[in-house]
């Protein structure tokens, strides 16, 4: 009994210094958006020569939405004879098809892929296959609700003049706000990680992420390092983690603004948070060994990394510490030390720390000049113990995954936009 008690009461303080760095990650890049140095994109950079680009549209069962987003490329500014459209159809079922080759027949340099067959469906398979025809120097990806600007692939290729950059990264706006309260928390929650937690570790210059859709990267670097694994759903995260370990970056373009369809059930949402929770976590069970020994990171670097690695398993450990409490207080032990400095820290843990993420979603929607969503803030706390739930639940995916080597099953996210 009295090792139990001690491991129980180990824990609890390994949680609060876990809580304690996230607390300090959160204040430092929220003191850096409201107060610090920003850094500049590339997107005021003149230059004609612009390198050639293929646009991948990864596409299952999309008829809802393939002419919305099909619309919009075609009417894109960047030079039509540096450019080709890939709309990717994988195992479609509805009149996907059939959208996509009504597009092709009237524009040469829309060039669609048919994957139907034996071949395994999924984003990661799709991106593999389509880079194996993709003509284009970089490759820019759009999940297929999504509504990109006029000027976005000039903003987003110009980033690939510095020889540094390996991938870029722009930002996710929800369309459909006004939709119900999902979606207006869906909307504030995009606000503090891009405007926010995104940009400022591009200002810091420590490692913001490649998000997998309104982004791009360098093909031939991309087929050097191997392309995606298949057995990872969060080929986006593992791709930051690639880039970042053979001593390439990813810039973040805070301005080239990209609207997407938030979830409107909290069903849907709470499949796409888990499928997002176990992706995350089978990098993490990939890479965090290989972030620590790297020598193209530097230490602060390694620390976000590391932090950035662990964000999904975060709530699982909340989630045991939760149970370690309960456990505590009906064994009669929650003394855990009679230090005041202990004491100490839990107070200012409950006074400032429980309230980090908030400061970082307000100081985005003040810089939003959006002030009045302020007031949804409140209810995060209740959608936080929503996202304990199924990111939990997808961790416990990804530890089977890494146990069993099952096959992975690619879920995609329902669409609610009238065709």
């Amino acid at each position: 009994m009295g090792l139990l008690i001690f491991l129980l009461k180990a824990y609890m303080v390994f949680l609060m210094l876990v809580l304690l760095l996230y607390i300090i990650r959160h204040y430092t890049f929220t003191l850096n958006r409201a107060l610090g140095k920003q850094r500049l994109y590339y997107q005021d950079v003149l230059d004609e020569d612009l390198p050639t680009a293929s646009v991948l549209v990864p596409m299952h069962n999309e008829e809802k939405v393939a002419s919305h987003i099909l619309n919009l490329l075609v009417a894109s500014d960047y030079p039509k004879e540096k450019l080709e459209i890939i709309p990717i159809n994988d195992h479609s079922t509805d009149r996907t098809k059939e959208i996509i080759e009504e597009y092709a027949q009237k524009y040469p340099f829309i060039k669609p892929l048919h994957r139907y067959g034996d071949l395994p469906r999924g984003k990661q398979n799709s991106l593999n296959d389509a880079l194996k025809i993709a003509k284009g120097d970089i490759i820019l990806v759009y999940d297929a609700d999504y509504l990109p600007p006029k000027g976005q692939i000039r903003t987003l290729a110009i980033a690939f003049k510095d020889p540094r950059v390996g991938a870029v990264m722009g930002r996710v706006v929800p369309v459909n706000v006004e939709k119900n309260l999902l979606t207006r928390l869906f909307d504030i929650e995009r606000s503090g990680g891009y405007q926010v937690d995104q940009e400022a570790r591009y200002n810091l210059n420590l490692m913001p992420q490649y998000g997998g859709t309104v982004g791009g990267f360098r093909k031939d670097l991309v087929i050097r390092l191997g392309g995606f694994d298949a057995r990872i759903l969060a080929e986006d995260t593992e791709l930051t983690y690639k880039l970042y370990l053979n001593g390439y970056k990813v810039a973040y373009a805070n301005s080239a603004e990209c609207y997407e369809e938030a979830p409107e059930d909290w069903n849907v949402r709470a499949r796409q948070l888990r499928r997002w929770s176990r992706g995350h976590n089978q990098v993490m069970f990939k890479y965090f060994i290989p972030t620590i020994l790297s020598k193209n990171l530097n230490l602060w670097q390694k620390i976000d990394g590391l932090l950035l690695l662990a964000v999904y398993m975060q709530p699982f450990l909340i989630f045991l510490g939760l149970i370690d409490s309960f456990l505590l207080f009906f064994l009669g032990e929650m003394e855990i030390t009679s230090s005041y400095l202990f004491l100490l820290f839990i107070f200012a843990h409950n006074s400032f720390g429980n309230f980090a993420p908030f400061f970082e979603i307000g100081t985005a929607l003040v810089l939003d000049g959006a002030k009045q969503k302020i007031f949804l803030l409140p209810l995060i706390f209740f959608e936080f113990i929503f996202n304990i739930i199924y990111t939990s639940l997808g961790f416990f995916d990804a530890v089977m995954d890494f146990i069993t080597k099952r096959t992975i099953i690619w879920q995609k996210t329902e669409r609610f936009r009238n065709a």
